[in-house]
């Protein structure tokens, strides 16, 4: 009886498209454990991304898990960014002061990164 291995997955996600599967494979691809990560879309009207993860041994929904949290870490510190990026722009166009200290914090960050993320619309395509 042949051993079904968790270190070559290929994992759908319903409802998306290219954006979710290019950034998971950006991610995944610089992640040590990963050895292949690609992604395919099987037909433009089927919205669906099939990703496939290839790992040196690690069980690939582990990192394909670990590569969403830390893309929707990403996605957290684009959107602090421009929050505070649009604010700052709001404030100087009705001319109100802006403070150099306020300014040097926004540029350094708060440097955290993580996010919640579930795996509600993931199927296991193996």
């Amino acid at each position: 009886m042949a051993q079904r291995s968790t270190a070559g997955v290929t994992f759908s996600l319903i409802d998306e498209d290219h954006t979710i599967g290019n950034s998971v494979r950006f991610i995944l691809n610089q992640d040590p454990r990963v050895s292949f990560c690609g992604y395919s879309v099987p037909h433009p009207s089927e919205h669906k991304v099939n990703i496939r993860v290839q790992t040196t041994g690690e069980p690939a929904r582990e990192v394909l898990k670990d590569g969403l949290l830390e893309l929707a870490g990403f996605c957290e510190h684009v959107s602090r960014t421009f929050e505070a990026a649009f604010d700052k722009f709001e404030r100087r166009r009705r001319g109100e002061a802006v403070e150099e200290e306020e300014e040097e914090e926004e540029e350094e960050g708060d440097g955290e990164e993580g996010g919640e993320g579930g795996d509600e619309d993931m199927q296991d395509a193996s």
